[in-house]
This record gives structure tokens, C-alpha cells and sequence, in this order.
């Protein structure tokens, strides 16, 4: 494809992101219109980071926009589809760490179970792989932020769907709805991170970035995400989860925060379990093997990598090409730290 060409349809898709995402972002803080306008103008902030930064009283100039995280999703062009197809995500990390394994796969239409890729199954078919794997994760191939995922159970020739008693009717019916879906085998996690909350899989964001100036991956920033009664079954800060900050040479978690409310929380709202000064599990080891990892993707800068830890060791459950820049600076202003000066490395910033 010509320059030319790539370069106008780059811009198309952030004039699209622009609109769809920004202009027209959650507003989980009833921010006004006028000043939401203003916002997506004036810098390219959705209206939950004013907010959640401060913008009444801080400066701009000090944070990473939202707008700016989308140019960031270029940086590892063209080797973005290869992170973001989760299917294909898995394939590639599979001989390098532990993934999920991947049972059933329904695209455009066809069900394909991985026992026997060579030939076309039913939604039948994925009922067995579910009753035969009793636990699976259902995953769109491509969505992230958690959109369109399920934790499906069968036991006690039971079956439930996010943890709650559900007809295997129903279960069919969604299975049949739904398309560019994936099953993947659910993952007992760490008893240190399940004491915390054990109603869902608490992952670990953990980003690497290659060092703009000796070209070698370090661990930039690393959060806990933790699931609530309200989000079951996933973890994730996008929608309405908690995240604590991970210290990156002790392993220690900060207090829990939210990127839909101001409130802090030491303590888990519904466990009640500590959560301030828990000590991550393996954590010299799990940096070291991140780190390692980062670098046998050498045509890569940058991976925000979701990690369920294992009693057995870290499984790697995405690999993305950027990273949301909220969940990074609710913990303070980036823009003149060392994420805004890899970005200007990159010609995301100026």
C-alpha cells in the first residue's frame, strides 16, 4: 500500500476514534456538554479524565489525552493484528509462555472445536467442549476492554453462565447470537490473589517497553486488576473494576481505585479482604520472565501484557499493543514522565 494511501486512512481512523470515542466517550461524572466539548477540542480528553485528574486544578499540558493513546496504537505497526487477534496472540505466545488453551471457535458462522479442527461442528459441539473443560472463558476474537466476555460453568450437570444458574437453552441461544467468538479453558489463580477477591480471574497489567535510547525491554508500570460484585465476571478497570498499583521493586499493592468513581479502597468493598500492602506472589520472577519474553519479539516496542498468575506461574492472557492511559495516570501526569518521552520517541507527541 502507498504512503500516501496508509497515511490518509490512519487519519480516517483517528478522525472515526475521535467522534465515536471521544466526543461522544462515558461520562461517568455528569461533566457538562459545554465543557466535554471543550475537552475533545482542546487536547483530545474524554470527560471521566477530567475528573479523574484533576483538570480544574492541574494542568493539561501535565497528562497523556485519550486521543493520545490512540495514536499510540501504531507504534508496533504493522505487527498490531498479531496482538490483537487474540486467537492468533495465543498461537504466537504458546511455544515462548503458558496461554489458555484455546477449545472452540465460532467465526463467520462456523463452529470449529480444536480437538478437530478438520471438521465443522454445531453449537452441540460446543456445549461438549464446555461440559468436558467444566470451566470455560467465552471471548470475542477481537474486542478488548472486556466487551462481550463470559465465564461459563458446567457442574452438577448444572450450567451457569457468569456464575448464575442458567438453562443450557439459554446458553445455546447466546452461542448462536453471538459470532467471532472463542472458548478458552478458565485458569485456577493464585491463592494469594484469590484471597483478595474470588469471584473473578484478578489479572495483572504489566507493561514493557523497549528503552528508546539502549533498544532493551524493562517493566514500565504494573497494576492488579480486581474484579467486584458488580463486574463478574471480569476485572477489568474499563468496566467499573478495580485497579491497585503495583510497587515495581517490592511487589506490594497500593489502595484499590476505580476509573468510574473517586472513592478508595484499602480494604475490598465486598470481601473485605486487604488489599493495601498484599504482596504479589513471585514477583522478582514474574518480572524477570516478562522481560525475557518482551525481548523474543524483537520487531516489538511496546506490549501491555495481562497476566493471570498461577499457583504454577504467570499465563499470558492477552498481549496489547497499547495500553489505556487512565489506569496508568490516576497514580499521576505522564505526559513529562517516561511514557510521554517514549511517545515523543515514537512521534506520538511533540
Amino acid at each position: 500500500m502507498p504512503v500516501a494511501v496508509k497515511k490518509t486512512v490512519k487519519f480516517l481512523k483517528l478522525t472515526y476514534l475521535w467522534v465515536v470515542r471521544i466526543l461522544f466517550a462515558s461520562n461517568h461524572f455528569n461533566v457538562p456538554f459545554w465543557r466535554r466539548l471543550h475537552l475533545a477540542i482542546v487536547g483530545g480528553f474524554v470527560p471521566d479524565q477530567y475528573v479523574l485528574y484533576d483538570l480544574k486544578h492541574r494542568p493539561k499540558s501535565a497528562y497523556l489525552s485519550e486521543f493520545d493513546w490512540y495514536r499510540s496504537r501504531f507504534i508496533n505497526d504493522p505487527f498490531n493484528p498479531m496482538l490483537n487477534n487474540k486467537i492468533v496472540c495465543a498461537e504466537v505466545m504458546k511455544d515462548d509462555a503458558l496461554v489458555p488453551e484455546t477449545l472452540f471457535i465460532k467465526n463467520k458462522g462456523r463452529y470449529v472445536s480444536y480437538a478437530d479442527r478438520k471438521r465443522l461442528s454445531n453449537v452441540d459441539g460446543a456445549m461438549d467442549a464446555l461440559k468436558e473443560a467444566g470451566s470455560v472463558f467465552m471471548k470475542p476474537i477481537g474486542a478488548g476492554k472486556g466487551k462481550g466476555v463470559h465465564r461459563l460453568d458446567f457442574r452438577d450437570g448444572q450450567t451457569y453462565l457468569d456464575e448464575t444458574a442458567t438453562p443450557p437453552s439459554d446458553i445455546k441461544a447466546l452461542l448462536r447470537k453471538q459470532d467471532g467468538w472463542f472458548f478458552c479453558r478458565c485458569i485456577e489463580q493464585h491463592p494469594g490473589l484469590a484471597k483478595i477477591y474470588d469471584k473473578t480471574s484478578n489479572t495483572i497489567r504489566l507493561i514493557t517497553l523497549r528503552d528508546p535510547e539502549n533498544g532493551k525491554f524493562k517493566v514500565f508500570f504494573a497494576v492488579l486488576r480486581i474484579g467486584t460484585a458488580k463486574t463478574v465476571p471480569i476485572d477489568n478497570g474499563s468496566v467499573g473494576g478495580l485497579v491497585a498499583k503495583i510497587d515495581l521493586d517490592t511487589g506490594t499493592l497500593s489502595e484499590a481505585r476505580s476509573l468510574w468513581a473517586q472513592t478508595v479502597h484499602p480494604v475490598h468493598p465486598n470481601s473485605a479482604a486487604p488489599i493495601e500492602g498484599v504482596q504479589i506472589p513471585q514477583w522478582e520472577e514474574l518480572k524477570a520472565q516478562m522481560v525475557e519474553l518482551a525481548e523474543r519479539f524483537p520487531f516489538l516496542q511496546f506490549v501491555a501484557w495481562d497476566i493471570l498468575l498461577a499457583q504454577e506461574g504467570p499465563y499470558i492472557i492477552e498481549a496489547n499493543t497499547s495500553s489505556g492511559v487512565n489506569i496508568i495516570q490516576i497514580w499521576g501526569p505522564q505526559r513529562q514522565n517516561e511514557l510521554g518521552d517514549f511517545y515523543r520517541a515514537h512521534g506520538v507527541i511533540h
